[in-house]
């Protein structure tokens, strides 16, 4: 007898259906999987043949052939477990075949017939509601995960026989009653995190850092150490404009297929803040590995990537974000397939302008101008054109410290950014576009206009500061910004003149490499 039942497998970040054919005839009795299976799926064969043995159920001594189809597209992981077992069970006569038609299965079966939690659950539900199917059965540590899908009926089972009493309308399951889409605004955020009023001084670079999360632009922070750089990194969530809803499973589908979803959590409501090590690999950064996952890159997705000690990091390792910075995604190319990632990052780094840290300070600066210039030479060219905002943070004096003062705070900031993010989503609504950073060529020339004056100063510091195509096209960008946040239609002198300040840090200790 013959039956069809349907999983899904993770492809990147987005779910694909798998059918799942079962036959069961006569003939030697045998237990057969194909359909270019890895091994963790291969070996689904005896943990499906344990499972149903000790859930009551005994495979016939018949020839049973499952194929997992498309046959051309690799199955991975242990999520068609549940689905398989099922199919058996409906070949056998044990389930309506019927009833299988519009239900996707989604589980890892342990031994004694419990469903144990499995990842991308959340992409496999979407999968599933955008291919038709009216209800979805994950485990139940899963369940609020794939709950967030709307559309779709999705139920949580902890056992086998859950699984078959439900598909034979004997009993129900678990499901979750949660609204996330219709609360989502009401959702109570962590408080008490970081905030910009503990930072003491610093005002210039607060302002870069104010500018760079308007327009979503890549910044670097160069000072000696303790001047504030980590300080100012860690404080950059707290005046991001909160998550949308889409943001929000943008960012938890990465999460969900990389299993850092913890159990019990369902949607991530705030931005993420990731700050890998300098021994980060280049894999762990961009994405891949044997069975390919989201790298550094994309688990940074709509919020910050802090590279810390920027020099620090391998130079072929930093020289592979360029692509991301422009391309805002990574492609991942494997023989059999290609996985795409977004990569909608704000990059943040932090460097030392020397390997002692306290460069041009010759009172206290041991270096070499050979050492420091190997120093400072391990970020290239090409990268520090894809920072639009380079700033640097002066050490704190003891006066700056002692002094009373009431300072801005994150949600003041937050603030003045959410406006001016508003001004650039009215601005380029239905384009495609959502900052200022992302604007093309093209698209510069039409929002970025300038007048007579401008482009006096903006020729004369092209001239002056020997600037790149790819640099001059950032000064503009930049300048786009400050005047959203300034609520002004043009970009003045005063705008122009403040983004080009922020391109001449690098000039200043780069300028003789």
């Amino acid at each position: 007898m013959f039956s069809k039942a349907y999983s899904a497998s993770v492809n990147g970040i987005r779910g694909l259906v798998i059918s799942v054919e079962a036959d069961v005839s006569d003939g030697l009795p045998v237990f057969e999987l194909v359909g270019l299976l890895a091994t963790d799926v291969k070996e689904a064969k005896e943990r499906v043949r344990i499972a149903l043995r000790n859930q009551g159920y005994y495979l016939p001594p018949k020839r049973i052939t499952i194929n997992l189809s498309p046959a051309d597209v690799r199955k991975e992981g242990t999520a068609y477990d549940l689905a398989i077992a099922v199919a058996i069970l409906a070949a056998s006569g044990h389930i309506p075949c019927e009833d299988l038609e519009n239900t996707m299965l989604i589980g890892e079966l342990s031994l004694d017939g419990r469903i144990n939690r499995v990842n991308g659950v959340l992409p496999i539900v979407s999968a599933a509601k955008k291919r038709g199917f009216s209800r979805c059965v994950v485990p139940t540590s899963n369940l609020e995960e794939g709950s967030v899908v709307e559309g779709i009926e999705v139920y949580g089972a902890d056992s086998l026989n859950e699984v078959v009493h439900f598909m034979q309308a004997v009993d129900g399951l678990k499901q979750c009653d949660s609204m996330y889409k219709m609360g989502f605004d009401k959702v109570k955020r962590a408080a008490g995190g970081p905030d910009f009023s503990e930072i003491t001084g610093q005002h210039a670079a607060k302002r870069a850092v104010e500018v760079a999360v308007a327009g979503q632009h890549n910044i670097l922070l160069i000072g000696s150490p303790g001047s504030g750089k980590t300080m100012l990194a860690k404080r950059i969530p707290g005046i991001m404009p909160r998550l949308t809803f889409e943001e929000s499973l943008d960012i938890t589908n990465i999460y969900s297929v990389s299993g850092l979803l913890k159990e019990g959590e369902s949607l991530l409501f705030e931005r993420p803040f990731r700050a890998p090590h300098h021994t980060i690999t280049t894999t762990a950064l961009i994405g891949g590995g044997r069975v390919p996952k989201p790298g550094e890159v994309s688990l940074a997705a709509n919020g910050v990537l802090f590279l810390d000690e920027l020099p620090e990091f391998e130079q072929n390792t930093i020289e592979v974000l360029r692509q991301p910075l422009e391309d805002r995604q990574v492609t991942v190319s494997r023989l059999n397939a290609a996985y795409t990632y977004p990569a909608n990052f704000m990059l943040v780094a932090a460097m030392n302008p020397c390997r002692c840290g306290f460069y041009p300070d010759r009172s206290r600066c041991n270096c070499s101008m050979r050492d420091v210039r190997k120093y400072l030479s391990k970020i290239s060219r090409p990268l520090l054109d894809r920072i639009d905002i380079c700033m640097e943070t002066a050490p704190v004096s003891y006066e700056d410290l002692e002094k009373k003062e009431e300072r801005e705070n994150s949600e003041t900031i937050r603030k003045r950014v959410e406006q001016a993010r508003k001004i650039q989503y009215e601005r380029y609504q239905g384009t495609g576009i959502y900052f200022n950073s992302m604007l093309s060529v093209k698209e510069i020339a039409a929002y970025c206009k300038i007048g007579k004056k401008e482009k006096q100063l903006l020729e004369k510091a092209f001239v002056k500061m020997n600037l790149s195509a790819r640099a001059y096209h950032r000064i503009l960008r930049v300048a786009r910004t400050i005047a959203d946040l300034d609520g002004s239609e043009k970009i003045k002198e005063t705008h122009l003149s403040e983004a080009i300040c922020y391109r001449s840090l690098d000039k200043k200790y780069w300028e003789e490499m």
